[in-house]
Parts: structure tokens; C-alpha cells; sequence
């Protein structure tokens, strides 16, 4: 990513983010992304969407990059390197938070939550008008079954994170986002890419790249082509979303 996104005024006190971001609280039934969406012209870059839930941090970001969009995408892995830096911030010594390519995330091999990423129809060649990143992860579950009877599922209270409530988790990312989006400014987007390859479930016998475009590139011992992964074909249908209760699956 470019600069830093053009951030605008200060916000309400609900949150303790950067100065620079502007906050837009919703109501526990409105959906932080697709509020996002429908109005970043208006609500320009910087401004961050948070919805009120016990129970889930649910909470979306506008960006309005200077670079073309076949590269500006890759604002995505910076997203999730700051969610999963926040969520690190905040875990019991030596839990394991890993992701699934490209948006799922894991505390210790539970599915949390995850991220989503928009941007308007335009060429690949021009930057876009906005871009726009939302997160979402389970703080408690509101299911009357007993912790553990899903196993590929879990929150992070059951996972001992016992400070962290959604305003906090997203106060850090915010924090998180402009760290890393100095960084990609100052040093290219490879200290990005790093840090969210880095937090990708191990696999053996394989080296990944994050390629210009934000595909994944897996490159396998032994063989001299690699396999390429679309970042926009992912992006489309996020693996970690129940598109019925509109949550973490």
C-alpha cells in the first residue's frame, strides 16, 4: 500500500483508536461491512465501522489507495497481519493463532473468525476509489452447546483471552494497521507479507509468496513451476463466513 490512507477526524470515545480514524458505531443488527461499502465515497478513507455486539468484534475499515488496483489489493494481508497482531497482543502466553489462506483465523486450530475485503468495478490499471476491509471475530459464543462440542470452532474467552472485549481487539487493530501500513511505506510490502506468511497453518515441504497481485504462490520441493492461488477468486466467497447467520461458521 502506498501511503497512509488520508484519515479523518477524530472519533467518539467509545474506542481507543488513533487519532486519525473517525468512528460510525452501529446498532447490534446493522452489518459493518456491508455499511462500508454501500457508502465509502461519503464516509472516506480512515473511518472505521464498528458494530455493538457482546459477542462478536465486528468492524470495518475504509482505505483509499494511490496505487493501481492489481497491487493495492494486497492491503488485505496487512488487515490480517493487524487482526492477528491484536489478537496476539492480547492471547495467554504461547497460544497458537494461525490463518487459513486467505482470510480464516485460528486460535489454536479453533476457526475465531476471519476477514473480508471489497473494492469497487474499475480497471486493474487505476487506483480505486476506495477499498474496504472487515474483520469479525467470536469473543463469546451465544450457542446454548457446551464449549468443545465444536471442535473447529471456538471463541477466544474459551481460549483464555480473558481481557479482551471487542472494543479493545479492535482498538488494537487499529493500532496494528497503521504500523504496518508505515512499514510497507518505509520498507515495501515484503515486511507485510512476511508477517501474515508467517502466521499461515504449516505445511510441509512448501515455500509461499505473496505475487504483485496478492495471489498466493506455492512453490513445492521438487517441482519447478508453482501453483498459483487468486487472491480475487478467495476473496469472493470467504471460507470462514455462515452466510445464514452472517458470523464466523
Amino acid at each position: 500500500m502506498p501511503s497512509n490512507p488520508r484519515l479523518h477526524t477524530p472519533f467518539a470515545t467509545a474506542l481507543d483508536l488513533p487519532p486519525s480514524f473517525r468512528l460510525v458505531t452501529l446498532r447490534e443488527v446493522g452489518d459493518a461491512f456491508v455499511h462500508a461499502k454501500a457508502n465509502a465515497v461519503e464516509l472516506g478513507a480512515g473511518t472505521l465501522v464498528f458494530v455493538g455486539r457482546f459477542d462478536l468484534a465486528e468492524f470495518a475499515v475504509v482505505l483509499e489507495p494511490d496505487e493501481p488496483l492489481r497491487t493495492a489489493r494486497r492491503a488485505f494481508y496487512a488487515g490480517m497481519a493487524a487482526l492477528t497482531d491484536a489478537l496476539i497482543a492480547q492471547a495467554p502466553p504461547e497460544k497458537p493463532i494461525t490463518c487459513a489462506w486467505p482470510g480464516a483465523i485460528h486460535v489454536d486450530g479453533g476457526l475465531v473468525g476471519g476477514a473480508q475485503f471489497a473494492w469497487p468495478d474499475g480497471p486493474e490499471d487505476e487506483p480505486p476509489d476506495w477499498l474496504v476491509f472487515g474483520g469479525m471475530i467470536r469473543i463469546v459464543s451465544m450457542a446454548e452447546s457446551e464449549p468443545g462440542l465444536r471442535q473447529l470452532s471456538t471463541t477466544i474467552s474459551d481460549e483464555g483471552f480473558d481481557e479482551a472485549g471487542a472494543a479493545e481487539l479492535v482498538g488494537s487493530f487499529a493500532r496494528h494497521l497503521m504500523v504496518h501500513f508505515d512499514a510497507w511505506q518505509e520498507f515495501g510490502f515484503k515486511v507485510t507479507a512476511g508477517t501474515y506468511l508467517s502466521r499461515l497453518e504449516p505445511e510441509k515441504g512448501v515455500h509461499r509468496d505473496i505475487d504483485d497481485n496478492g495471489d498466493l504462490l506455492v512453490r513445492r520441493i521438487g517441482k519447478v513451476d508453482a501453483e498459483r492461488r487468486p487472491l480475487v477468486a478467495a476473496l469472493a466467497t470467504p471460507s470462514w463466513l455462515d452466510p445464514t447467520t452472517r458470523g464466523p461458521r
